[in-house]
């Protein structure tokens, strides 16, 4: 659905996109991840048509969205960043007016219902809250039916109940066939919601792969962790069923396994046959948010 090549963006001379390539699937949930910085709030809008690219190409739905902006533009829905919604509108008047914009448009009760809006129709813009706020603004980027939805950190600020109503709303706009592009500072939301992710820094795309795909790509997917008293036990611990290698920053171990139940059992029964305390003993999974400081030596946030 979308297919970008070579893309470039540059700011006073410094290139702040650099010849940028991938392809997002028709129907697919494609996450763009990067810290502050990374370039890519600047790559949505050069392929949402907001800024013009200095080199490379961009086709959606297997059209030139440079040359024919205008023409793209009927398939594209984009909620921004920070949309500017009219505070003295309606709820359905903001619908009405939106949708005044183009020539087809989605009913206005089939919108209020699919964004859990009805119930506000007649309620001023401004008195809405943060998530039917947020609501509105991703009905108003659907309300011409467009197939594919630019979604810029539609979350932020929004409490975890708000947090979800919202990922259920993103996964229904796939089930009906549209192709989802969205940034988020969340890894959580990335992980739950993206069928496949982008990691980019300093201008680039890093890595793109599924997040398991992602995550298998660490030197090992889970972790034991435990304080250990006799560090001269250290050695032993190396030689454990499975376990890739072993971390300590004084007291503290960390066994890193890809097989934790083997690991974990070996551990609890040599730790009772030699009656070696394991202090404050924990298993971890490995997330997105460890594939991401390994790749960008970065947390999402920084």
């Amino acid at each position: 659905m979308i297919k970008v090549n070579e893309l470039v963006k540059k700011y006073g001379g410094q290139e702040v996109v650099k010849r940028l390539s991938f392809s997002v699937r028709e129907g697919e949930i494609f996450g763009l991840l990067g810290p502050n910085g990374a370039g890519k709030t600047t790559t949505m809008e050069m392929i949402e048509g907001l800024r013009t690219p200095d080199g490379g190409t961009i086709e959606i739905n297997g059209i030139d969205a440079i040359k024919h902006r205008q023409k793209v533009k009927q398939w594209i829905g984009v909620q921004l960043q920070s949309t500017a919604l009219f505070d003295h509108l309606t709820v359905k008047e903001s619908l009405r007016l939106y949708g005044s914009f183009y020539a087809r448009v989605r009913p206005l009760h089939e919108m209020l219902t699919a964004f859990q809006l009805e119930e506000k129709e007649k309620t001023l813009v401004k008195h809405l809250s943060g998530g039917q706020r947020q609501r509105l603004a991703i009905a108003l980027a659907v309300i011409h039916d467009p197939k594919v939805i630019f979604l810029d950190e539609p979350t932020t600020g929004l409490d975890p109940q708000a947090r979800r109503s919202l990922w259920e709303i993103v996964f229904r706009l796939r089930e009906e066939g549209r192709t989802v592009f969205l940034s988020t500072h969340y890894m959580e939301e990335a992980e739950v919601l993206c069928d496949r992710i982008g990691i980019m820094d300093q201008g680039r795309l890093i890595d793109l792969d599924t997040p398991a795909g992602l995550i298998r790509q660490l030197t090992a997917e889970s972790r034991i962790e435990f304080v250990l008293n006799d560090m001269t036990r250290l050695p032993w611990l190396e030689r454990l069923p499975e376990v890739k290698f072993v971390e300590h920053a004084e007291r503290e171990v960390t066994l890193h396994t890809d097989q934790l139940e083997t690991s974990l059992s070996e551990l609890v029964t040599w730790a009772k046959e030699n009656d070696v305390p394991l202090i404050g003993l924990r298993t971890r999974s490995a997330t997105l948010e460890d594939v991401f400081l390994a790749r960008t030596g970065k947390r999402l946030n920084s």
